[in-house]
């Protein structure tokens, strides 16, 4: 029979892993020891506004370790924002938002639970609306809870002192979104509150208030903010380096495939179920060379399309990748198009530009040109070089743009 100390060391290494930062970790493992001796599970809080309801890996990261805490035994709990939504969380944020409509809110709301049970499972899992709570308040309770924080301690958030020091708007509502999510904690009696490191000042005003109505405080966990597929920046719609819950799974592991090398093992910690021992292993395989670094990033691309389209489509997805880059083969299924859907003559000449266009492989005319200039254009096999080329289509034509993107004629 294991003990205590080495089941509360053991929990401890799982949920470090992958972690930026617990505050206070010395709290956190007598939390952790509490649980384990009175057989009672910790509540484990999460909070998600449903203002995009379109994810990436990036946005998982804090799901993935609630998973790890749901595999230990403890209770998983989202809160859906649908109240506090209506402010918008103003966290790195230059500007006030808009608030989104009550409509809004519950289609993204109902989006956001098909994605995030992804990742968790559906049976461990309660999901709260904090407009339980929060919409019974009256002017007098939003007045106390106000009075739990000063003006200065709201400044001390960087969005907050960069706006107010640029001479930007700050509305009062915007002051009111750490309190109702700190309240959040005071409603569930949280243990611990997850979220990125951005949610840092959210997370400990949680505690702040727990103090004050007499509760236990929460841990404060905080998740490393996700690095795009170009290495540097945060992964991002906006800056193209991002890996999209809902993309098809040939688009997921062509994406994965194009990770640099040292992101690796991070990726594994961060957005896929493999254990920490597992993952020690990899990385010790790694170091040595006994594990290639395309293999493992083949199978780093597996595990992530595993996790949202399941295990047929992962080794699909992994086997005509192999076959369109070793084997250097088209991919089974191709986009078909007829040369009048792409806009061509009745001699089916078409220029390129309008082809790739109106067969969306570019958004505009000016980025066909731009990756035709940069030789990332082929038509079987061949790479055209003059933005005003003109083809004629012949039957069974296979257009290819990038890496990944491929189209056919059908006469």
């Amino acid at each position: 029979m294991i003990s205590l100390e080495k089941e509360v060391q053991r929990q401890l290494e799982i949920l470090k892993t992958g972690t930026a930062e617990i505050i206070p970790e010395d709290e956190f493992k007598e939390k952790i020891r509490q649980s384990i001796l009175n057989n009672k599970p910790l509540v484990i809080k999460l909070g998600l506004d449903p203002t995009a309801p379109d994810i990436h890996l990036g946005h998982t990261v804090p799901l993935q370790k609630m998973r790890q805490f749901q595999d230990l035994g403890h209770q998983a709990v989202i809160i859906i924002g649908d109240f506090t939504g209506r402010i918008g969380d103003p966290t790195g944020k230059s500007e006030t938002r808009k608030p989104l409509t009550e409509e809004e809110l519950h289609k993204n709301a109902e989006t956001y639970k098909q994605q995030i049970f992804k990742i968790l499972d559906p049976e461990k899992t309660r999901i709260e609306f904090n407009a339980t709570w929060l919409s019974k308040m009256n002017f007098a309770d939003v007045i106390k809870l106000a009075s739990n924080c000063t003006v200065a301690r709201m400044l001390e958030r960087d969005d907050f002192a960069k706006r107010y020091a640029e001479e930007r708007p700050i509305s009062i509502h915007e002051f009111f979104y750490p309190l109702m999510q700190g309240y959040d904690s005071v409603a569930l009696q949280s243990d611990v509150e997850l979220g990125g490191t951005d949610q840092k000042f959210n997370l400990l005003m949680g505690r702040t208030l727990q103090k004050d109505f007499g509760q236990s405080p929460q841990i404060a966990l905080t998740t490393p903010i996700l690095e795009g597929l170009d290495g540097v920046h945060k992964m991002s719609k906006s800056l193209g380096n991002y890996i999209g819950v809902y993309e098809s799974p040939r688009e997921m592991f062509g994406k994965a495939m194009s990770l640099p090398d040292e992101l690796m093992i991070r990726y594994f910690e961060l957005v896929t179920k493999a254990g920490v021992d597992e993952i020690r292993q990899l990385e010790k395989g790694l170091a040595e060379g006994s594990i290639h670094p395309r293999d493992l990033k083949m199978r780093l691309g597996w595990e992530i399309v595993c996790i949202y389209h399941g295990r047929q489509e992962a080794t699909e997805a992994k086997e005509e990748f192999i076959n369109m880059f070793q084997k250097k083969e088209a991919p089974n299924v191709v986009p078909g198009f007829t040369p009048a859907e792409l806009g061509a003559d009745d001699n089916f000449k078409i220029e390129v530009v309008t082809l790739l266009v109106n067969a969306k492989l570019a958004p505009s005319r000016g980025e066909a040109r731009r990756l035709i200039e940069q030789g990332g254009v082929k038509v079987n096999d061949l790479k055209i070089i003059d933005p005003q080329a003109v083809l004629a289509l012949s039957d069974e034509d296979i257009f290819k743009v990038g890496k990944r993107k491929f189209i056919k004629i059908v006469m």
